[in-house]
């Protein structure tokens, strides 16, 4: 009979795994549950351009190594060298909010305020993380 159980309980983990684990040749998709994405618009004064992207670069940099932060994307516009996008993934919003509280994020905050003549941020939630395996 604990033979049996076993057995069932083994089957059972393994029917799980299989959809949680690539199959050979695939890459993971990155598991959604909380996972916590931060899309912010940004037109820089044209003016501030440089110094905006140095300010942006040193602060996504320290972010992408905060514990929790998967990705921390500085995105420009093709048709326009003053629009940006950042395109910051995190595990929670409690890692984004711990991201907004660095000493790092403060300073970024500070040095940017008069460079941003626009900011629009969109607070998303992850449904599917897809990506091509390397």
């Amino acid at each position: 009979m604990l033979k049996t159980v076993w057995s069932a309980a083994a089957i059972a983990l393994l029917a799980a795994s299989a959809f949680v684990l690539p199959m050979p040749g695939q890459h993971a998709a990155a598991q959604s549950a909380g996972m916590f994405v931060n899309a912010v618009d940004l037109d820089i004064v044209p003016a501030e351009r440089d110094n905006y992207l140095a300010a942006i670069k040193e602060n996504g940099a320290a972010a992408a190594r905060e514990p929790g932060c998967r990705r921390f994307d500085i995105l420009n516009l093709a048709s326009d060298p003053n629009h940006f996008l950042l395109y910051e993934v995190y595990d929670n919003e409690a890692a984004f909010k711990a991201h907004r509280e660095t000493e790092h994020f403060k300073k970024y905050a500070a040095a940017t305020a008069k460079m941003v003549a626009k900011r629009d941020a969109r607070p998303m939630s992850v449904i599917a993380s897809n990506a091509q395996a390397k």
